[in-house]
């Protein structure tokens, strides 16, 4: 069997990992497929960087491909993706798999003030002196947005990402390359050190970036949480590696 993995998460690693584990990539053509905005991974299968624009689109590589199976690893806010993924897998006539980690919930002594809209999020941030943004890239209008909002009140603002930002960052904010997982005490230090009193994240889950809720929370922060897109739903989803991975053992073999 052929079968596609939309990655870029380490989740979607995990999975390579679990496939290769269980023996299944002997026998099995695994192509593994990000879009190499941090880092090409070294993982024993395929692997594939740069999106799918420049091969004819996705539904034309699932047919090149003779693809059979999809599976959808990208981050729960990778909307566009996940959606194109499913129209595609449709198209193709193969099944569309989704895997996504469970979403955080607020806990005692968490101050979280939800919102779905982020637009709406970025609106309500006037009346704080310093933010952490842990949301992911930003848009110019994004930025120029919370420029102005800095210059009239003197806010502090701080945008961790992995990837450098894609757009063009002004003076009032400043920007941290970081790679999780993060541990507790990574965080109480750095929302420490800009006193922060703002913490922005959308709720994407799992364990690798979650210290920083767990540091807001003793520290007292606040935090805005950008709740997760509604996505057409998939063939079948998981939340935990280990049954998707028997899930696809069991697929290829019943297939065979």
């Amino acid at each position: 069997m052929n079968i596609l993995l939309l990655g870029g998460t380490s989740d979607a690693r995990k999975l390579v990992q679990a496939l290769d584990q269980s023996g299944l990539l002997a026998s099995h053509r695994l192509i593994y497929s990000v879009a190499g905005l941090v880092r090409i991974p070294e993982l024993p299968c395929e692997v594939i960087s740069g999106g799918f624009s420049k091969r004819g689109g996705l539904t034309a590589y699932l047919d090149a491909g003779q693809i059979d199976l999809l599976l959808d690893v990208t981050h729960p806010f990778a909307c566009q993706m996940s959606t194109t993924a499913l129209t595609s897998a449709r198209a193709r006539g193969i099944p569309c798999w989704r895997f996504h980690r469970e979403p955080w919930q607020a806990g005692e002594g968490d101050r979280w003030r939800l919102f779905s809209d982020w637009q709406a999020l970025l609106r309500a941030t006037r009346d704080y002196r310093s933010i952490l943004l842990t949301a992911g890239q930003l848009t110019q209008a994004d930025i120029d947005w919370l420029a102005a909002q800095a210059q009239s009140n003197a806010q502090q603002q701080v945008l961790r990402t992995a990837a450098p930002p894609q757009a063009e960052l002004h003076s009032a904010m400043q920007w941290l390359k970081a790679i999780g997982p993060f541990r507790l005490e990574q965080e109480r230090a750095l929302l420490q050190q800009y006193k922060t009193d703002l913490l922005i994240s959308k709720n994407s889950g799992g364990a690798a970036t979650q210290a920083k809720l767990s540091a807001a929370r003793e520290l007292g922060i606040e935090v805005f949480m950008l709740e997760r897109p509604e996505l057409p739903p998939a063939d079948r989803l998981f939340h935990t590696i280990e049954r998707c991975a028997a899930a696809v053992a069991a697929y290829c073999h019943n297939t065979d």
